[in-house]
């Protein structure tokens, strides 16, 4: 009994994810990589692999190269399909080089209790999911920027207590790579290309239990709108649109829209920033739309984003923090 509950509970939860997915594929495995990462992304409705900055490990790592400045970012929040995500990233960048990161991310799915026929406790079941990450991204020519991430990801199932099976792992590796194109340098627009989750299947036991891991392949474009009424270089307005493929078996295409104001110098320590976004035929099943703050005072850079439409397990939208310090 003690084994048929623990199977019909990660059987669960392997269902729940494609379910709850609008355009995941039921084959494919590791789909926590598809869940989104910062309140800057989230609040533009993900429509971000156009832009950069140090959330861009987690986005596109070509976006690294316009990091100027030694970061240390703190990422945290709720996800619509269960559980937490917590992330760190440090980017390093060199003037006349780039720019190397190292990231981590937890997907916790938290406890759940294991019980036998009488109803009895037996044990505790925990699901988590990790990801590391190294980056590195540079300018190919002054308009072209490239990056990859090389990332290992582990989905860990634990049992603790009296139970017929202590747990599993199922480890691979993934490869990220990114373009970011600024066409016109005298045009405030912005293109990204991204092909993510590059790798082996996520392998729990044998080849027959392998599930392959969800590639996607994204392009993007970004321009600032407002310099089209005033090119006070004090206030900008992005406007960001994305669309998201499955690199196999393809399905419906994802569109994103976001959009972030911008007051303050673009390379100030101070800047206030308001964003909102939306999805439509998203991957997860998350908030449908988005809204954000962002403010930067000196070496520090605070942003919250929250959905305001629900679609999901959670009964209120999921709240982002990111805080980031530069050094």
């Amino acid at each position: 009994m003690v084994r048929r509950v623990l199977a019909v509970w990660v059987l669960g939860w392997s269902l729940a994810v494609p379910v709850r997915a609008q355009q995941a594929s039921s084959t494919e495995g590791a789909l926590f990589l598809l869940l989104p990462v910062g309140a800057r992304g989230v609040s533009m409705g993900r429509a971000v692999t156009a832009l950069d900055g140090p959330e861009s490990a987690f986005w596109n790592p070509a976006g690294l190269t316009g990091v100027s400045r030694h970061s240390a970012v703190f990422f945290r929040g709720g996800q619509s399909i269960g559980g937490e995500t917590t992330a760190f990233s440090l980017v390093l960048p060199k003037a006349g080089v780039g720019a190397m990161g190292m990231s981590y991310l937890l997907h916790d799915l938290g406890d759940q209790e294991l019980t036998d026929a009488n109803g009895n406790y037996r044990g505790t079941i925990s699901v988590r999911n990790h990801v590391g990450a190294m980056s590195l991204a540079g300018a190919v020519m002054a308009s072209l920027s490239a990056g990859m991430n090389l990332k290992m990801v582990r989905s860990r199932y634990d049992c603790r207590g009296n139970c017929d099976n202590p747990g599993t792992t199922a480890t691979t590796y993934a490869l990220d790579a990114g373009l970011q194109l600024r066409p016109a340098p005298d045009r405030p627009l912005k293109l990204g290309f991204m092909v993510a989750h590059l790798g082996p299947a996520l392998q729990v036991q044998d080849i027959a239990q392998a599930d392959p891991i969800p590639g996607r392949i994204r392009l993007a474009a970004s321009y600032d709108v407002l310099t089209l009424i005033d090119d006070n270089p004090l206030f900008q307005g992005w406007l960001s649109f994305e669309v998201q493929q499955r690199l196999r078996d393809r399905g419906p295409t994802a569109f994103y829209f976001g959009s972030e104001f911008r007051a303050g110098e673009a390379d100030g320590e101070d800047m206030l920033m308001l964003r909102a976004g939306a999805v439509l035929h998203g991957d997860v099943g998350q908030a449908s739309g988005n809204v954000g703050l962002g403010i930067r005072y000196e070496r520090f850079e605070l942003s919250v984003a929250r959905g305001w439409v629900v679609s999901g397990l959670e009964e209120s939208p999921p709240i982002h923090v990111t805080l980031a310090l530069t050094f």
